[in-house]
């Protein structure tokens, strides 16, 4: 897929993975639409990458979603490149000392994480099949979802977390299978530990310890391999209904 002359879609392009991505494939000559929350979008200011475009979005809302792609669609630019990075990881037992685990923390971790990757794929790929195809295999677009290293090996606290990303793990070859008469492909990048805003918190003794689990390179891995790996997917056109880890060999323990 020829990316320079398309429209890529980017959930959770205000930081992090999205960030990234949205930058690397406006580098690459794509129109970027990026998709986030109004308050992430707020704390970026006016550090938004040239040629991308941010969309206030909630990724689990129907019509929020549909309105974006809607704009995306007017824009006159193709959208062929969609990239789900948006998510939340929030932790908790099954049981603590504080009694079960929050039944509406578990449905929300679930419902962005899954849900949201859901919507945003549905609702994409409906404006990815109405356009032209691309080659004379009849390609018409690539979506990219993010799952973890967590849908495969959880660890203690990671129960919602785990059940969402395995979700997006577990879509990802009836989604190739579904889109493949419209000429979608659909894979997944399944990361270990990356250095985001989310381990901004961290002491650097407990980095170290991080990265020093991971067998080689012994480092965390970077928001702009991500990118490099989603560009590559796009890329290459006979890579469908795959998830991709991205993790140094780390095969994560109990906690």
């Amino acid at each position: 897929m020829e990316i320079r002359g398309t429209a890529a879609l980017v959930t959770g392009a205000a930081s992090g993975l999205g960030a990234a991505t949205a930058r690397r494939f406006a580098e690459a000559g794509a129109t970027v639409f990026g998709l986030d929350l109004d308050r992430s979008i707020d704390r970026i200011g006016d550090d938004t990458p040239a040629g991308v475009t941010l969309i206030p979005t909630d990724v689990t809302s129907a019509d929020e979603v549909q309105a974006a792609v809607d704009r995306i669609v007017d824009s006159g630019v193709p959208l062929r490149i969609v990239v789900n990075c948006a998510g939340v990881g929030w932790a908790g037992r099954i049981l603590s000392k504080n009694g079960p685990h929050d039944l509406e923390l578990f449905r929300t971790v679930i419902t962005v994480n899954l849900l949201g990757t859901f919507n945003v794929m549905r609702l994409a790929a409906d404006a990815i099949a109405k356009t032209d195809p691309v080659d004379d295999s009849g390609q018409r677009g690539v979506i990219v979802n993010t799952a973890s290293v967590a849908a495969f090996e959880g660890q203690i606290g990671q129960i919602a977390y785990s059940a969402s990303k395995g979700g997006v793990h577990g879509m990802t070859v009836p989604a190739a299978r579904d889109l493949a008469q419209f000429g979608i492909r659909v894979n997944t990048i399944a990361p270990g530990i990356v250095d985001t805003p989310m381990l901004a918190g961290v002491t650097e003794d407990y980095r170290r310890g991080l990265e020093a689990g991971v067998p080689f390179p012994s480092r965390l891995a970077q928001p702009a391999e991500y990118a490099q790996l989603a560009q590559m997917i796009v890329e290459h056109d006979y890579l469908n209904g795959e998830t991709i880890r991205m993790d140094g060999a780390l095969r994560m323990a109990p906690r």
